[in-house]
């Protein structure tokens, strides 16, 4: 089929193929030689190839087969070009056992969890684990990872490059740690994708694309981990953690684009499917038998939806799940969040007292809602100055112009 309707059928079989197998290829082209940016770049020509001679020739009955096919092509002549001596003698070498493994296999074997664990191994500095898993899985530009992450897109990129060199001089494998390995090898990949998910939940309006999709691709991530490692409760709670707070983006913000905190949101606007499934997904990480991080702040979750369900809020449950929570993480936040939520089953004056002090626990000082938090329960117990105080520092800390204008509102209630 040629002309703008062949064109337009080889974009939308690219992009599929890209979107489905991107991570899949990436990782079966990477796992013997062990270099991500290689594969990538083998892999971006095969989708070049393809937008020239699909709209000629017509789409593959199998566009992944097809792409592979092209990538390991272009992994061989690059390799002959750079490559001299023994050196080329070696890759080439690997490369053909690659090819015979891939002829020999009926499917692509999915290796995308190898990759993630590659991209989240203790070598590399785990502040790059995300975006490096990011943009080797799902195959995202530096632009967008580094927008997510309030890096430039040049900055970003030199960190990937960095990232993705040393997994080829260290020789990082590919592969699933055993079983000993697996519960801390696992909390890294599982950090890794809450990481990139609240990178993009950082955005409450939708407005930024960029961090709106982030959202998205950690869900997708935390779906892959979970089809692949489906007796792990952890992953599960994660996923669910995810979908509970991505079912009340639509609430988050007014018809006037306002800030709604928690408490005053209209729960008719929840997404009730995304809401249904973590709270399937809840179940099933309980029935195996092992409580986690991921699981609790997910059960916390799931006990606002108590008032979603009953008009009722549920505080009690909510501050004994952060009771359990503390236990796991020794975090100001969780202590902060446990503080608000006693406020509501015991009043003010009792939240102030359980809240982290920023005189010992200097992480608070630069911490937005702490002083946010501090300003609403003041306010309630009748402390009008403090109040006014803790509110300016707020507003001060705060970069979204709409919680600022929230803030601000709060702070005039107060009276000169």
């Amino acid at each position: 089929m040629n002309g703008p309707a062949g064109d337009g059928a080889a974009r939308d079989t690219a992009e599929l193929a890209a979107r489905r197998s991107y991570g899949r290829l990436v990782a079966f082209l990477a796992a013997r030689t062990r270099d991500v940016a290689q594969a990538e770049d083998a892999l971006a020509d095969a989708f070049a190839a393809a937008l020239a001679d699909w709209p000629a020739k017509g789409c593959p009955s199998n566009p992944e087969a097809w792409l592979l096919t092209v990538a390991r092509r272009k992994l061989v002549d690059g390799s002959r070009r750079m490559r001299t001596g023994e050196a080329a003698a070696g890759q080439l070498l690997v490369l053909a056992q690659g090819l015979e493994a891939m002829e020999a296999a009926p499917d692509i074997p999915d290796r995308r969890l190898a990759l993630m664990f590659a991209c989240a191994h203790p070598a590399i500095e785990a502040g790059i684990h995300a975006p490096l898993m990011l943009q080797a899985v799902l195959g995202l530009d530096a632009r967008l990872i580094g927008s997510a992450f309030l890096a430039s897109p040049a900055a970003m990129g030199k960190r990937l490059v960095r990232a993705k060199e040393k997994i080829r001089q260290a020789g990082i494998p590919f592969e699933v740690p055993d079983h000993a390995e697996l519960p801390a090898r696992l909390q890294a990949v599982l950090d890794a994708v809450y990481a990139a998910f609240t990178a993009g939940w950082a955005d409450p309006a939708g407005l930024d694309q960029a961090r709106r999709d982030l959202a998205a691709e950690a869900i997708f991530l935390a779906r892959i981990v979970s089809e692949l490692l489906p007796r792990e409760p952890e992953i599960h709670g994660l996923l669910a953690l995810m979908l509970h707070a991505e079912a009340r983006r639509p609430a988050r913000r007014g018809g006037d684009g306002e800030f709604v905190p928690l408490d005053e949101q209209d729960t008719a606007l929840w997404d009730r499917r995304m809401i249904g499934e973590a709270e399937g997904l809840l179940r099933q990480a309980r029935s195996l038998g092992a409580i986690g991080r991921y699981q609790l702040e997910a059960a916390l979750q799931s006990a606002h939806v108590h008032r979603c369900r009953t008009g009722r809020p549920n505080w009690e449950a909510v501050v004994h799940l952060y009771d359990a929570l503390a236990a796991f993480l020794d975090s100001p936040v969780v202590a902060l969040n446990r503080a608000l939520a006693l406020a509501e089953w015991q009043g003010p004056a009792a939240a102030l007292d359980a809240m982290p002090d920023v005189e010992t626990d200097r992480r608070l000082a630069g911490y937005q809602p702490y002083w946010a938090a501090r300003a609403a329960l003041l306010s309630r117990t009748g402390a009008r100055r403090q109040a006014h105080e803790a509110y300016e520092i707020a507003i001060g800390l705060e970069g979204d112009p709409a919680v600022r204008r929230f803030l601000q509102r709060r702070q005039a209630l107060l009276g000169a």
